[in-house]
């Protein structure tokens, strides 16, 4: 039945490197696409080496002069018909991703709204992105804002519509040019936004090279030509793409993993627990808990302990295991088996270390044999646990006892990571009090997950370096020029004539 559904979606059977507006022919290795839940194949992608990022790269470096010479105004023209295209085809979109990925229908379709209003707001950002000037002795100072060139992009799987939004749309906005590499287990809906782009933009503005790291990734992040890079994914290797862009000294923009705490405070109205419980509910397990935002280390005041917890199994058992092709929210499969035997080796890490609460059991979905699918799993456990301190990816949440604020401040930035974090009070002046101690890019009170536009997204620590999502995100695709004009030359000075 997939196979037929890949076929109703009008997959090719296989992609090329996108270059110029055009597949290229693939000439050499492929891989295959799957779907996760199912195994069944949906589409062979060429495995991109050198050669195909050498043609991307001087494609879009010689489409950048023309990109660049235009008013920010068109610009934005040509990023809301891209939204436009998106928005039209997104029940294919999220299909197909679906299909991909593992994760529901439900969840794709908010991937698709999201993406196609970062499409928007950077068109609509871009226009007021200002340099600045001022008056200096004899004459006035320009500072202009000037794009990089050619920017090398490279995206993780799990929110492949979002992650290409959160690079395509702010790099070109501001005059670059783009190679995008996705990541070799969500490659499909990224190769089929080609189709959209090459309908819109002049060739070679945004150009795509699937394949694996260690190919299409290290020939990219290494070529000379590439002016900027931005990366979103792990911290490990995210190191390495920092290194990349260190030994040829252009600047690199990370987004990385976390390990975020979600607090809740004994103050919280008992009328509003039932939704606080079905909040962290969400903001665990959403994306199959496969998100570096995810709120996986849950902070629970001794004072509501016992009741909160009841309450909370309850809700993780609530949750629908199903087919990700299914309507309605629901739990998915992970990414792959490789994900899957990770996530099931720190269930076992748990279940020897911590107390396991509910969950901990792969799950069997009907006609989804391939499919990795688990519980969602819940384990008490302390601060300086396997399971609290390192990124799972995946749907297990630790929940901590605390009842000393002081030492909740302490456990809740003693990790390596300082992506998100969330909080539950009544207490205004304790949240803002709480919220400027975290260590965390974003802290969202009494609503984890509250991402607007605008808001910016970027971590402390090893969770990454530059804000995406934001207004800020068009300075780390551009540079100050500055400009100094007088009406005419300073009297003779240093060498007078006689």
């Amino acid at each position: 039945m997939t196979v037929e559904l890949a076929k109703d979606l009008g997959l090719s059977e296989v992609y090329g490197a996108f270059v110029d507006n055009q597949f290229k022919p693939v000439k050499g290795a492929v891989f295959h696409a799957t779907a996760a839940a199912t195994g069944e194949h949906l589409a062979d992608i060429a495995r991109c080496g050198g050669e195909d990022v050498e043609a991307a790269v001087l494609a879009a470096e010689r489409a950048f002069p023309d990109w660049k010479s235009l008013q920010p105004e068109q610009r934005a023209a040509y990023l809301h018909k891209l939204a436009d295209a998106i928005e039209s085809a997104a029940s294919r979109l999220m299909m197909i991703d679906t299909l991909d990925i593992g994760r529901g229908l439900w969840e794709t379709g908010i991937d698709y709204s999201i993406a196609a209003s970062q499409y928007r707001y950077f068109a609509a950002a871009i226009v007021t992105h200002e340099g600045f000037g001022r008056p200096i002795p004899n004459g006035y100072l320009v500072a202009k804002r000037e794009p990089y060139g050619v920017c090398g992009q490279i995206i993780p799987w799990n929110v492949p519509a979002i992650m290409a939004a959160l690079k395509i749309a702010p790099a070109v906005a501001a005059g670059n040019t783009v190679v995008i590499k996705p990541d070799e287990n969500a490659s499909l809906s990224t190769l089929e936004l080609c189709k959209l782009v090459a309908q819109i933009f002049p060739p070679g503005v945004i150009n795509v090279v699937p394949g694996f790291g260690e190919e299409a990734g290290a020939a990219l992040t290494a070529h000379p030509r590439v002016a900027k890079l931005a990366f979103t994914g792990s911290s490990e290797i995210g190191r390495i793409v920092s290194v990349a862009g260190a030994n040829r000294l252009v600047p690199v923009s990370l987004e990385l993993g976390g390990k975020s705490p979600n607090i809740v405070f004994p103050d919280v109205d008992p009328v509003d627990v039932d939704a606080i419980v079905d909040n962290v509910t969400f903001a665990s397990m959403y994306c199959n808990g496969q998100s570096c935002l995810a709120g996986t280390r849950l902070f629970l005041h001794d004072a509501i302990y016992d009741d909160f917890m009841s309450k909370l199994v309850a809700s993780m058992k609530r949750i629908r295991i199903a087919n990700p092709t299914d309507a309605g929210p629901l739990l998915g499969c992970l990414i792959s088996p490789k994900q899957g035997r990770r996530v099931q080796e720190y269930i076992a890490i748990g279940k020897s270390q911590a107390s396991l609460v509910t969950g901990g059991e792969r799950a069997v979905v009907a006609g989804c044999d391939a499919g990795w699918f688990f519980e969602p799993t819940v384990f008490e456990t302390s601060n300086e646990s396997r399971l609290a301190q390192e990124e799972i990816f995946g749907p297990v949440l630790s929940v901590i006892r605390w009842n000393d604020y002081e030492r909740l401040i302490h456990d809740a930035n003693d990790v390596r990571y300082g992506l998100a974090a969330g909080l539950y009070t009544t207490n205004m002046a304790k949240a803002l009090e709480t919220a400027d101690r975290l260590q965390a890019g974003n802290v969202w009170i009494n609503n984890y997950f509250n991402l607007a536009n605008g808001s910016p997204f970027g971590g402390f620590k090893e969770s990454g370096i530059g804000s995406e999502f934001c207004r800020e995100t068009l300075n780390m695709y551009t540079h100050l020029k500055a400009i100094t004009m007088q009406g005419r030359v300073n009297p003779a000075w240093f060498a007078p004539v006689h």
